[in-house]
Formats: C-alpha cells, structure tokens, sequence
C-alpha cells in the first residue's frame, strides 16, 4: 500500500487530506511541522509528500531541499501562498507539484495519483537507455557516446549532465526531462497539454502555469541558449537551434 506523509500543522487540514487519501487506498502518516518531516524521511520511506509552506520550526520549502539530498520521495506543496515567486522558487527546491489553498481534494486526490505514477519513470528510464523523452528511440542527434550537442548546449544523455558553453549546468530531474523533451523534437511545436502528459502525465486542470514556470526556470539556466525554446503563442513551445 502506498505510503504519503501530509506535513501541515493544521490538523483540520491534515484530517481532510488524510480522510480522502484512506478513500482512495493509501496508507497515511502525518508531521506537524518540516523539522519533524525531515526527521521522519530520514528514518523511513515514503511513496510521496504533501506538504504546507507556512510552518513553525522548520517551513516547507527548506524541508523540501533537504529531504531531496538525501531521498528522492516526489513532493506536492500546498500552500496558501500563490504567487509566481512562490511557484518558481518550489520548482527550484525541488516540488514535483504545486496546489495552492483552497484546494479540491479530489483535485488533490488526482494529482497524488498522477505523480506518483509518473516518479521515476521518465529521466531514469532516458538515462538507463539512452532513449529521449518518453520515446523508446534515441534522441535526434545523439553520437555513440549517448551526447547531444546543438546550440552550445551540450546533454550526457547516460549521466544525466548538461553544459552550455562549457559551463557545467544543474537542472532538476523535471528540467532534465523538459530539455530532453525539446531534443527530441526539435523544431516541433509542443502544446502545454503535450508537456505536461509526457512529463508530469496529467492534464491541465487547474495547473496554474506549471509548465510556463518550469520552462522559464530551464531558460534561465541555459543562459547563452536560453532563446532556442521559443514560445509560439496561444500553443505552447519549441525548440529550435
């Protein structure tokens, strides 16, 4: 039975959450604050994390940060606290998904079951295969050595590791697998729909830019190559070198 850790440290919150979590056949367990989180992931696994921003001793997203050094549990923040900055800067930490309050729990519900059908499934499949974004076939261009370059921008398709202009670059699995998305179809226009099933593998309901704030967050730290993802309004993206 899958296991998810609610942090929050309103427990009229976490009885909601857990409440709907039993319906749907998860087992549940719950801190009350992201020190205690850090603790509990340290002694034992979780299948996913639902976690609060806003809270005492230790807030979610430094309790995010720290648990992906150590674990790679998925984490879905929920967060009375919606501004872009907010969302771009859990993306950064790490969040693998971002609902603000108030929420749907059956929304919620869905997007529990979402990512953690699609964790660990998509860059590790790409770095033990050396195939692109979801595809069984190589990406385009890549030599013998699983390495793609076009644009300045160089991706070790087997480490996982990506250089701009010789400079070494460090992405996020989500980045890693946006960029190696675009690889494989360059010169492609890809619908926001389309990204978001072939990375995150869920719809659009209700995600509040989640795409547009990944990609800006992947065109900042390609620097130099940054205008090779090139918005086509109304659409979504491409990539072109």
């Amino acid at each position: 039975m899958p296991m998810i850790l609610i942090v929050d440290d309103e427990p009229d919150i976490i009885k909601l959450i857990s409440r709907y979590a039993a319906r749907e056949g998860y087992e549940v367990t719950s801190a009350e604050d992201g020190g205690k989180a850090i603790e509990m992931c340290a002694a034992q696994d979780f299948d996913l994390i639902v976690m609060d921003v806003m809270m005492p001793d230790t807030d979610g997203f430094t309790a995010c940060k720290k648990i992906k050094e150590f674990k790679d549990i998925p984490v879905i923040m929920l967060s009375a606290r919606g501004t872009e900055f907010d969302k771009l800067f859990g993306f950064e930490v790490g969040v693998d998904d971002y609902v603000t309050k108030p929420f749907s729990p059956l929304e919620l519900m869905a997007r529990i079951k979402a990512v953690m059908n699609r964790h660990n499934t998509y860059v590790p499949k790409d770095a033990a295969s050396g195939a692109g974004a979801g595809n069984s076939h190589m990406p385009k261009g890549v030599d013998d050595n699983g390495v793609i370059s076009t644009a300045g921008i160089e991706i070790d398709t087997l480490g996982m590791t990506v250089t701009v202009d010789g400079k070494c670059k460090e992405l996020t699995a989500k980045e890693f697998a946006l960029l190696m998305l675009f690889m494989n179809n360059r010169g492609i226009v890809l619908t926001r729909d389309r990204i978001l099933n072939e990375v995150w593998g869920y719809d659009s309901f209700g995600v509040d830019r989640t795409v547009d704030w990944q990609i800006k967050l992947l065109r900042n730290k390609l620097g130099s190559a940054r205008d090779c993802i090139k918005t086509v309004r109304g659409v979504g993206y491409k990539f072109e070198a």
